[in-house]
């Protein structure tokens, strides 16, 4: 058996060599944009003495929640029933299990494009009885393009990094050697988490004969932040 050479045995050399240096960077890029989505939580409840007229009390108040974001048509572009729950409300100053009230509850989630339809919807939903609206929750879809962008401008700024390493010992980049997400393992590495612009509650709000004026929403600029690892070959520089 033919023992290995002496070559065969050594590793490969992790940084480079004489005669292809390595440069190793890192590319960033920071993108400050406009929402494209905006969430809002919509609470409804009911409360009564009696399991069925609570129940049908939600029910109808309910329906009228769905009917009003329903009728902004392609300004919604989604809604969800988050959770229901009807709940007894013992009497505390009662003896044994004596139930004072029936508490019922429904979680609507809301997501809308148009938020000029955000600020008139939002107002006109906390005008309900006993209906509580939280948000909004401003952000980028998930496959917004503003995400490959903020990639794309990573890597050239690593590449632009290099050569400026490179031309700083007289000499130029060779070959890219590798290209690293960083954080892949992390699925929000790309883009800023949903974040919450206001929030507000009301509930049993006084019946007027004129509408509430529409809320006036800002919509916050949302920061995208991408990060790649780069490394690179150069010619060998004279020093």
């Amino acid at each position: 058996m033919t023992a290995p050479s002496t070559d065969d045995q050594q590793p490969p050399v992790p940084y480079g060599t004489p005669d292809a240096p390595r440069i190793a960077v890192r590319g960033e890029a920071r993108l400050e944009v406009d929402p494209e989505i905006a969430r809002i939580g919509i609470t409804v409840a009911a409360r009564g003495r009696d399991r069925r007229a609570a129940l049908d009390d939600l029910t109808r108040r309910n329906a009228a929640v769905l009917d009003l974001v329903k009728a902004y048509g392609e300004a919604v572009e989604r809604i969800e029933t988050g959770g229901f729950s009807i709940t007894p409300e013992l009497n505390p100053h009662a003896r044994g299990e004596r139930v004072r009230a029936y508490l019922g509850r429904v979680h609507i989630t809301a997501e809308l494009t148009d938020f000029t339809a955000l600020g008139e919807l939002t107002t006109r939903l906390a005008d309900l009885d006993l209906t509580r609206v939280d948000g909004p929750w401003w952000a980028l879809r998930p496959d917004s393009p503003v995400h490959r962008q903020a990639r794309q401008q990573a890597v050239r700024e690593a590449v632009q990094r290099a050569r400026e390493y490179a031309e700083a010992l007289g000499t130029s980049l060779a070959a890219l050697v590798e290209l690293a997400d960083i954080g892949a393992e992390n699925a929000e590495t790309y883009g800023a988490p949903q974040r919450r612009m206001r929030s507000m509650s009301m509930a049993g709000a006084a019946v007027e004969d004129t509408a509430a004026a529409p809320l006036d929403l800002e919509p916050q600029r949302q920061h995208v932040y991408a990060q790649v690892n780069a490394r690179f070959t150069m010619l060998p520089p004279s020093l």
